[in-house]
């Protein structure tokens, strides 16, 4: 039989997947570093077999599409359709975002009858993913309405209008990352076998601990999981990732991954990356990495996500937190930088601490994590504390608030915009705590439901995040709340001393 050419589709598409035609051309969407990128990445192409385009769905989770070679090609000139679903599902995959009535309640009009906006490719993220072979590539894309609007629930987005706004008065937000996460030991297959559904989790893998922790930075212990660690840092150093050290931590197979400053952009997709390889490399190594802050497992300490902060000038690189003279602990912008920190850190805990576990670390008793508002001088117990100081070139703030799995974007934005605010009210943060946790100092929010609730007063971070995604993360909080709540109605077993099976069922294997 005599193959006869399939005509094209109406349009000049060859499959709904693919975007608008000429999408990103249309609407100008990159600029000449992009455009080069793009043209370098299309003729590599022939290398590949497939390519992973990934997004951050507000959650901070990496939600992606595999397309073959051929198919990228064509989403790299149209971009590509993609689901509003992790938009509207919280953490447990319930639905949380009405999109069956009109607008869905938050002032999208595409999520109506869950229409689908653009995914498109941003060049410069590029990489080739080690650990699965040379052949499959990852990019991440950025969210457009049908508009080339970009999308108002788009973290990354918001993140880049934030930054872009620094560049116009020649700044730059860096960003130096922290991480702390649990190495454990896979005792069966990742899958359980036993699923759950839409608002219920299924059960998490089994697993064991690698070692029985509780030698801080102990040598041995690192060495033990070098079988894990040098495959794993060798994969992260081959995706460009500025990897700078590796540590045991306390908990049994605890560990800390620091990295090197970078812009703030750049800072947050390392922690996409970072996150979603290592847990993928460490599967394919018959372990488990998780990034929940504190995992319901016998003996474990409670894991942060230390977020190293400063502005520098954007066309020499001059630190602009270092005080010129070395008087003082900060520059006066830093001063009012970290005045607005402390300003917004009630209404921001949110999008620092997003999920029922991570305020265990900041009320359930451990050591060295924050439960006031105040900042010092080098001391670990305190909200915010300052390193370097009076006259360091390296002098910066670090929030040691935030929880492992916070969503990248988010994080970042929410603490740009919270310093930006004080700095331009010329706020002053008073002195450093001689005591961080003096119960005279205003507290911290103590769970989700008081950082909800601090969010949706916040008339500053309305506006900072756009009322759209506003409403969307509480909305999505709301709903994981609500969840928690009647599961603890539910059980006798709702202690909340202990992390709940709730918990360890709702974030261990997700994050």
């Amino acid at each position: 039989m005599t193959d006869t050419p399939r005509p094209a589709a109406p349009g000049g598409y060859a499959h709904m997947s693919t975007g608008s035609r000429d999408f990103i051309a249309r609407h100008g969407l990159w600029d000449d570093r992009r455009r080069a990128a793009a043209a370098e990445l299309e003729a590599a192409l022939t290398s590949l077999d497939f390519v992973r385009l990934v997004f951050a769905d507000p959650h901070g989770l990496a939600r992606s599409k595999t397309l073959t070679a051929d198919a990228f090609r064509t989403v790299l000139r149209n971009g590509m359709d993609h689901s509003p679903g992790p938009f509207v599902f919280d953490t447990g995959h319930a639905t949380a975002v009405d999109f069956t009535v009109p607008g869905g309640g938050i002032g999208v009009d595409e999520l109506l009858g869950a229409g689908d906006f653009v995914l498109v490719p941003d060049p410069l993220t590029f990489r080739r993913l080690p650990y699965t072979g040379p052949r499959t590539g990852w990019v991440i894309g950025d969210e457009y309405l049908r508009s080339g609007a970009p999308h108002p629930l788009s973290g990354r987005a918001l993140l880049r209008r934030l930054c872009a706004g620094l560049r116009e008065r020649d700044q730059d937000y860096v960003v130096g990352l922290e991480v702390e996460w649990y190495l454990t030991r896979l005792t069966s297959e990742h899958y359980s076998g036993r699923p759950g559904g839409f608002g219920v989790q299924g059960h998490p893998p089994a697993v064991e601990p690698v070692d029985g922790g509780y030698q801080f930075n102990l040598d041995g212990l690192t060495d033990a999981l070098e079988p894990v660690l040098a495959p794993l840092t060798r994969s992260l150093t081959a995706l460009d990732l500025p990897l700078r050290s590796v540590e045991h931590e306390s908990g049994p197979g605890q560990l800390e991954f620091t990295f090197a400053p970078q812009s703030a952009l750049d800072a947050a997709d390392s922690m996409l990356l970072f996150r979603t390889a290592t847990k993928q490399i460490c599967a394919r190594l018959g372990h488990h990495a998780s990034f929940m802050a504190l995992p319901g497992l016998p003996g474990f300490d409670a894991s942060g996500w230390h977020l190293h902060q400063s502005l520098a000038r954007a066309s020499t690189g001059e630190n602009l937190f270092t005080a010129p003279d070395g008087a003082a602990a900060l520059s006066e912008t830093g001063l009012r930088f970290l005045a607005g920190l402390l300003d917004h850190a009630a209404d921001a805990a949110l999008l620092c601490v997003p999920t029922v576990n991570g305020y265990r670390r900041m009320s359930g008793g451990f050591s060295l994590a924050p439960s006031r508002v105040a900042w010092s001088v080098e001391s670990r117990g305190a909200f915010l504390r300052v390193l370097g100081a009076h006259g360091d070139p390296a002098t910066h703030i670090e929030n040691r608030m935030g929880e492992p799995c916070a969503n990248p974007y988010l994080y970042l934005a929410g603490q740009l915009a919270a310093g930006l605010d004080g700095v331009e009210r010329a706020l002053a943060p008073g002195e450093p705590a001689a005591d961080p946790y003096d119960r005279a100092l205003p507290a911290l929010p103590r769970g989700l439901g008081e950082a909800r609730d601090a969010l949706a007063a916040s008339d500053f971070y309305r506006e900072v995040l756009g009322a759209p995604l506003a409403e969307c993360l509480l909305r999505l909080k709301t709903s994981e709340l609500r969840r928690y709540t009647a599961w603890q109605a539910g059980t006798a077993r709702g202690d909340e001393a202990h992390v709940s099976e709730w918990e360890h069922r709702e974030y261990f294997a997700t994050y």
